[in-house]
């Protein structure tokens, strides 16, 4: 919440018929006069959506560079709801400013709530959505981010893309390393896919959980806690509490938001400092989800395995899992009577020394795409097969064609 010591005003210029929008976007700014207003006018564009059911919450925090004038001369030219707050807080980060916009949002839609229901019998507890000051988002941003939480997700992450123009300024060796953690983490996603399938967020599908693009209903924000107030990796961290709460995320790969592809970022530790440190540091390590292929297969089959137990009834005895995670058996127990499955998983992944992450250095990607490769190759030519024998002799059993084809038959 906002520290009782910060100064700001808050101002709330309305634009359109209606006080009772559906939708709200939350955005944190600061020093952003460059780039907001292709960030403005991109949200007030959207289709689909009337300029009544859309409204914008701005939340400027310690800007000194002519954003809050320029938002002023904007604001006004909008055909979508707008509030603005200002704060000056000496200790602002980049997931304090979040989490007061998406408060903010959260804030407005409960002013609203009785006629929200009327409006959208689809959401009809409204929806926060948030991207970032220096991005742009599609026409159809809101509309595909509705889509998805109408196909039964309680949240919806997008992917992102650079802008090109500031692409083009970064060198080749961060683009070459760029494209081969990229082609990874896609192998990865499928071959989770396919072991550990996750009936609300099928393939296609991205790993992404980025502020860039980020889409929540009310009701599971509020039941998450709301946006973490941290210093760095607040919608990582954000992602991770609603799956502790059993919230639905859906990862739609249609949901592309671009982004600055700057060096000189706004937020301590962000994409543009991760980007300039892998400029000086090539061989700084690999995102945290991008480990050894090996730790990845066992991770998936451990996932597929845990949430199996949980579907049968079977969490509590657990001898099933603990001994063999290496969880030692007073956490099991506790583990065991945690309320949600997301939370036993988390606590498990958090437990086991088996489930903590190595993240790969660049170096060795190629090899470990080779792998990847050849090993989704045999497990979708095994589903295949397997689907097949299934329509041909559904009387007979399936033959022994080892542990990661049958999960992948399954899937």
């Amino acid at each position: 919440m906002t520290n009782p010591e910060d100064r700001g005003r808050t101002r709330r210029p309305v634009s359109g018929g209606s006080p009772a929008p559906c939708c709200i976007v939350a955005v944190p700014v600061r020093n952003e006069v460059a780039r907001i207003g292709a960030c403005l006018r991109a949200l007030a564009a959207q289709e689909e959506i009337g300029a009544d059911g859309l409204g914008i919450v701005l939340f400027l925090n310690n800007c000194t560079d002519g954003t809050a004038e320029a938002v002023a001369a904007l604001v006004p030219a909008l055909r979508v709801q707008v509030r603005v707050i200002e704060r000056d807080f000496a200790g602002a980060h980049a997931g304090w400013a979040r989490r007061e916009a998406m408060e903010a949002a959260a804030l407005w839609l409960e002013e609203v709530a009785p006629v929200v229901g009327r409006l959208d019998g689809t959401v009809p507890d409204g929806v926060i959505l948030t991207t970032d000051a220096d991005s742009r988002v599609p026409p159809d941003w809101v509309a595909r981010n509705l889509a998805a939480l109408a196909g039964g997700a309680d949240a919806a992450a997008g992917t992102i893309t650079l802008d090109e123009a500031e692409a083009a300024r970064l060198p080749d060796a961060l683009h070459a390393r760029g494209r081969l953690e990229g082609t990874y983490e896609a192998l990865l996603v499928a071959l989770e896919s396919l072991i550990d399938p996750v009936a609300h967020d099928p393939w296609p599908r991205h790993a992404t959980r980025s502020g860039a693009s980020l889409a929540v209903r009310l009701s599971a924000y509020r039941a998450a806690g709301g946006m973490p107030a941290l210093p760095l990796g607040e919608d990582r961290a954000f992602a991770a509490a609603l799956l502790r709460a059993d919230a639905r995320i859906r990862h739609a790969p249609d949901i592309v938001v671009v982004t600055s592809g700057r060096l000189d970022g706004r937020a301590p530790g962000g994409a543009a400092d991760t980007m300039r440190q892998r400029c000086a540091v090539p061989e700084t390590p690999c995102d945290p989800r991008l480990e050894p292929l090996s730790r990845a297969l066992f991770r998936y089959a451990w996932g597929r395995r845990l949430r199996r137990l949980h579907g049968a009834g079977r969490f509590a005895r657990t001898g099933l899992w603990a001994p063999w995670l290496r969880v030692p058996r007073a956490e099991a127990h506790r583990i065991a009577g945690l309320p949600t499955l997301g939370a036993r998983l988390a606590a498990i992944e958090a437990a086991s020394p088996l489930l903590a992450c190595h993240p790969l250095r660049p170096r060795a990607l190629p090899r470990q795409i080779r792998a990847a490769r050849l090993l989704l190759a045999g497990l979708r030519r095994g589903a295949r097969s397997l689907r097949l024998l299934g329509t041909l002799r559904p009387t007979r059993a399936r033959p022994a064609l080892g542990r990661a084809s049958e999960e992948a038959g399954n899937a």
